[in-house]
């Protein structure tokens, strides 16, 4: 099992952290609000902590659970504190309209995130194509992007221990990608599919 620490208090670190903590992962919760994280932990249970805001994480993977713009900013603020850690961000730059991505180069923000985390640290995009409600009840695939081999097993290991299927597609690169895929599910929310209990996967056909 692993060691997570998830930076957040909203609805998917709760999500997360429940499928986390059933899973037998150790769980700690921090936030802005020492409050609000130390309510977070209590609601997991499964001997849930609560971590102090930009002290040195206890999990050697630390999920940024924060809206995109709070991404970057908050790796930077942890500085060497996420030393040797595997950083995941979740997060999708949708732009105001929901019809685009925030950002007009092609990036990510966990690209961008990587840039300011300190070395020794790795960067995986992961959990951004998934509704928190899909989380909370379903089986969805799980998309795993980053640079070290490593740093993307030891979430696939974590994606395993929550009952989910996590699927490489390849370096940190593809994060950008993945973002376009969430607008998708966006997308099909309002048109295609027209609710939200639904999440992207793959079909293998053999023979």
């Amino acid at each position: 099992m692993s060691s997570i620490t998830i930076i957040g208090t909203g609805n998917m670190a709760r999500a997360i952290g429940t499928r986390a903590v059933a899973g037998g992962n150790t769980v700690e919760v921090m936030g802005r609000d020492q409050s609000k994280a130390a309510d977070l932990a209590k609601a997991l249970g499964g001997g849930a902590t609560t971590g102090e805001w930009g002290a040195v994480p206890a999990g050697d993977i630390v999920i940024v659970a924060l809206l995109f713009d709070g991404v970057v900013p908050t790796v930077a603020r942890y500085g060497d504190a996420l030393a040797g850690k595997v950083i995941v961000d979740i997060s999708n730059p949708f732009n105001s309209t929901f019809d685009g991505l925030a950002h007009q180069e092609q990036t990510s923000v966990a690209q961008e995130a990587a840039k300011v985390a300190p070395a020794g640290a790795s960067v995986v995009k992961a959990f951004n194509t998934i509704f928190r409600q899909v989380l909370e009840k379903g089986r969805p695939v799980v998309f795993v992007a980053g640079d070290s081999a490593q740093a993307k097993a030891d979430v696939a290991e974590f994606v395993k221990s929550l009952g989910l299927r996590p699927l490489d597609v390849g370096d940190l690169k593809m994060a950008h990608w993945l973002e376009g895929a969430g607008l998708v599910t966006v997308g099909l929310v309002g048109r295609g599919v027209g609710h939200w209990d639904f999440a992207l996967g793959v079909d293998e056909f053999t023979g």
